[in-house]
Order: C-alpha cells, then sequence, then structure tokens
C-alpha cells in the first residue's frame, strides 16, 4: 500500500491537535474515520507515527521526524494550487492568527472584521493566548508576539511600537490622597500578573517599577483590566486599551511610560505563499493603523 496526501493531511491534523477528535473537527471526518486513515497511513509506512497517552496523541520519534517533510509537502500543494489558480482579488479559505490576548481583544477584532469585509470568502481565526504560540506545531498560520523569537526557521516583521501607562478608575483616584510620585504607589495595592506565568520578558512591566508584591493578579490582561475599571487597585495598562474603559485614567504619564512592539511571526516557508503574504500585509497594515487611531483617542 502506498502511502495517500490525503492520509499525509490527517496525520498533520492529529500531530497539530494531539488528538482524533480535534483533528475530526478541523478536517471536518468523525474520530473513527480519522483514527482508521492514522492506521492506514501507518501500514503504509510500516511504522507507528504516535504514541497514544491519557493526554491524547503525542508523536512518536518516526512521526517527528516526518512533520517537518509533512508541512514541507504542505506548503508546496498550496503553492502549486494558487501557481494553477493565479491571483484572485480576494482572499479565500482559512487562516489562524495567534495572539497575546491583549492584542486579540483590543487590536484584532477590528482589523480582522476589516479584512473579512474585503474578502467575504476568507475565514479567519484568532487564538488568544496567555502564552506563546506553537508554530511548529501550527497551532496558528502565524502569530503576534510582544519580542522577536531568534530560534527556529521563522520569518519574524516588526508591526508597530505601542505604548504603556499606569492607571486607575477615576473613581478610585477621587477618593484617595493626590498621587504624585512613584514613590505614591507603595499606599496602593497593585494589578498585574501572576509572576510565575509571565511567558515573555517584555510582559514584565512592574520589576521597572520595583514592585514585588502583586495583590490582585491574572495571567489575562482583559481580565486585569477589568479589575482595575472595578476600582482599589492601581496597574499597568495598554493605552490602546484605555478607550474601551472610560472610567481609567492614566497617572504618572511623566514618571513612568512603557514602550513595547508587536511583531509578526510566520514559518519561512510560508514567504512562497501569496495568499499568506498578502494576508500579512493587511494583517500588518491593520494593526499599525489601529494602534495609532487608539492611542490617538487616549
Amino acid at each position: 500500500m502506498e502511502p495517500q496526501w490525503d492520509d499525509m493531511k490527517v496525520f498533520l491534523a492529529v500531530a497539530r491537535e494531539s488528538s482524533l477528535s480535534g483533528a475530526g473537527r478541523i478536517l471536518k471526518m468523525d474520530p473513527a474515520t480519522v483514527g482508521r486513515r492514522v492506521a492506514r497511513f501507518e501500514t503504509a509506512l510500516k511504522t507507528s507515527l504516535f504514541v497514544k497517552s491519557p493526554q491524547g496523541y503525542a508523536l512518536s520519534a518516526a512521526g517527528d521526524r516526518l512533520l517537518a517533510h509533512a508541512e514541507a509537502a504542505e506548503l508546496a500543494m498550496r503553492a502549486g494550487e494558487e501557481a494553477l489558480t493565479g491571483p484572485s482579488d480576494t482572499l479565500s479559505g482559512q487562516i489562524r492568527i495567534g495572539a497575546p490576548d491583549g492584542c486579540a481583544n483590543y487590536i484584532l477584532p477590528q482589523v480582522c472584521s476589516a479584512i473579512s469585509q474585503d474578502n467575504p470568502d476568507l475565514d479567519i481565526q484568532i487564538v488568544a493566548l496567555p502564552r506563546l504560540i506553537n508554530l511548529s506545531r501550527r497551532e496558528a498560520d502565524m502569530a503576534v508576539t510582544v519580542s522577536a523569537p531568534t530560534a527556529g526557521k521563522l520569518l519574524v516583521q516588526k508591526i508597530t511600537d505601542y505604548h504603556l501607562h499606569l492607571a486607575a478608575s477615576r473613581y478610585y483616584l477621587r477618593d484617595v490622597h493626590p498621587i504624585e510620585t512613584l514613590e505614591n504607589l507603595r499606599d496602593h495595592k497593585i494589578i498585574g500578573y501572576i509572576p510565575d506565568m509571565i511567558f515573555d520578558q517584555e510582559l514584565d512591566y512592574l520589576s521597572d517599577l520595583g514592585i514585588e508584591r502583586v495583590q490582585l493578579a491574572s495571567n489575562s490582561v482583559s481580565v486585569q483590566i477589568k479589575m482595575l475599571a472595578e476600582g482599589g487597585a492601581l496597574g499597568v495598562v495598554h493605552d490602546f486599551a484605555l478607550p474601551s474603559h472610560r472610567p481609567l485614567r492614566k497617572i504618572l504619564k511623566e514618571a513612568f511610560s512603557l514602550t513595547r512592539s508587536f511583531y509578526l511571526v510566520r514559518h519561512q516557508g510560508d514567504q512562497r505563499s501569496e495568499r499568506l503574504n498578502r494576508f500579512a500585509d493587511a494583517l500588518s497594515k491593520g494593526i499599525r493603523a489601529e494602534v495609532e487611531r487608539l492611542e490617538g483617542l487616549t
């Protein structure tokens, strides 16, 4: 029995989802059919590609070696399809973007909605995770990150800078003594990240203030900002999030300001895909424009 390309696609889906049910949702197959296809592919290759455990399907050593070749074949197939069909005025298919939840909550909805309006046959998926997106496992086609990765065969493009300031609810500021210096912060509760869950050093904002204790913490930016809006504490907030939370006010703007950056990260091989190139260009331009627009409102 010769290996079939369709079985390679099943292998890739199971490798990325680590389960038959997850792969089935992507492939629009029932899990039992996915399992039979995996078994058929393993029989054709005369090797086991997965190790089953209570946590799901993990790649075996052979499966891990095959993964890079399968992804290269997938890219070649996509490039071939694009070469045959020629460029289209609009994009189609499915594209998945991974992003930290601050960007995913406050920037990407507007940007992706605009891209979707211009490309009605395109399905855009936003994966909002408070951790690094694993592109090697194809958790996403591309990712927005807050630092530029240095390992792996990746295309890394700086999108734009963004800014952060200390902020608090106007109701809270109304009821406390004026906060005039950074030393005054020690008299207030602080909202921030759970220290041992900060997945990128660029997110360790409070260390710049010498703050060690975080009385109210979350690994989610949106949760932190909602706690700030409730009052009773101070925290560091993205300027682009402030227009969505009118009760929040910047404080100590001259004494404390942070500049961070968004980067677009893609597989190096994806540069052969005109479809992904066009989407990446539209996404980057949209993020730059939206950050500038929202920060201008503050």
